[in-house]
């Protein structure tokens, strides 16, 4: 059977997820709340089931190819998955499924023939790789699972590897649906969204880099109590204002209002800027996005932008009016900025009978 997996945008929230998991620590801290949608593009495997291997022959960045084969079996999936890496992940969801499953599973055959997803953007490639391979599982094997429950299942076969990812990068098993994620300690809370017309957002690789890890390492360095004023307005930020902002925008995209959409994305680098830059100035003052967001010759084309995932100078978004300007905003980027490669990313309205 076939599968698609896309990759996850995170339009709102960003770092809100692990931020609001610190309140099981720190009751005192506000909930952290994201707004996700599916990229258009992503994974695309056939799978089948194998009776003792896990078999992954993966599509890589330039059409290159590698292919994964272990037993399946607990102790050498776990040393795989630890190694770190992108076959790390998929060992790591099979690790998970042998452990945790109450059903019998055998092993998978996975031929991911294409990949359009950018790797290491900010799109969750890894979170798509566990998603694909949970899927795999409960597909193969009818194993009769939700959605929430492939999330789970790909999310700690994630926290299996070196990966220290929050529990919105499995947000993609929703494909392009829209969902707002409540994040209160160890819970979390899904809320499935429609919108009633499409929106046109394009997302831009800066073809630049960035530092994850420290990203997350400095502004972890600020949970779960604040010691001084900048890891207080880091709490802030990632607590009341953060929250605030994107419920503002669960609200626009429900109403379909764009243009409400882009002044919010506006509003939210504002204040991320405000509040979280001084915590890591070499990462998060990020020169590249901000030329990018305030490029002359685009502003007629955009009603908003910000920056994507941990921010930094990896990915950039904006909303625009519709699929003219969308191509438009695509058109001036590819000219004026070779090194960068731009996504279109539209969510259709659904379709009523």
């Amino acid at each position: 059977m076939k599968i698609f997996v896309p990759g996850r945008l995170c339009l709102f929230g960003e770092h809100s997820d692990w931020a609001g998991g610190y309140r099981s620590l720190n009751s005192e801290l506000e909930v952290g709340c994201t707004l996700l949608v599916g990229t258009n593009q992503g994974l695309y495997a056939e799978v089948k089931p194998h009776s003792n291997l896990l078999i992954l022959s993966a599509c890589l960045s330039g059409g290159s190819r590698k292919t994964l084969t272990l037993p399946m079996e607990k102790q050498v999936l776990v040393a795989e998955a630890e190694k770190g890496g992108f076959f790390s992940y998929a060992a790591g969801v099979a690790y998970q499924f042998l452990v945790k499953s109450d059903k019998c599973v055998g092993g998978l055959e996975i031929d991911n023939y294409r990949t359009d997803l950018p790797i290491q953007k900010g799109l969750s490639s890894s979170a798509a790789v566990c998603v694909l391979v949970a899927r795999a599982f409960n597909l193969v094997y009818d194993l009769k699972m939700s959605i929430r429950e492939e999330m789970e299942f790909a999310y700690l076969g994630e926290i299996t590897t070196p990966s220290r990812c929050g529990r919105m990068d499995q947000a993609c098993a929703y494909g392009n649906r829209p969902i707002a994620m409540i994040f209160d300690g160890d819970r979390t809370d899904i809320i499935e969204l429609s919108v009633p017309t499409d929106l046109f957002f394009v997302i831009v690789d800066l073809g630049a880099s960035k530092n994850t890890q420290e990203i997350l390492r400095k502004l972890n360095e600020c949970y779960p109590f604040a010691r001084n004023e900048i890891q207080a307005n880091v709490q802030k930020y990632l607590g009341s204002v953060s929250y605030q902002i994107t419920q503002a925008a669960v609200r626009a995209l429900q109403a379909g209002d764009a243009q409400q959409i882009g002044i919010l994305m506006k509003q939210a680098q504002a204040e991320f800027d405000k509040h979280l830059i001084p915590a890591c100035p070499q990462e998060l003052t990020a020169p590249i996005l901000h030329q990018l967001l305030n490029y002359e010759p685009i502003q007629p084309y955009i009603l908003g932008g910000k920056g994507v995932g941990s921010q930094g100078d990896g990915t950039a978004q904006f909303i625009v009016k519709n699929k003219e300007n969308q191509q438009k905003l695509i058109e001036i980027l590819e000219r004026d900025f070779p090194q960068m490669q731009c996504l279109e990313l539209t969510i259709y309205a659904e379709k009523t009978s």
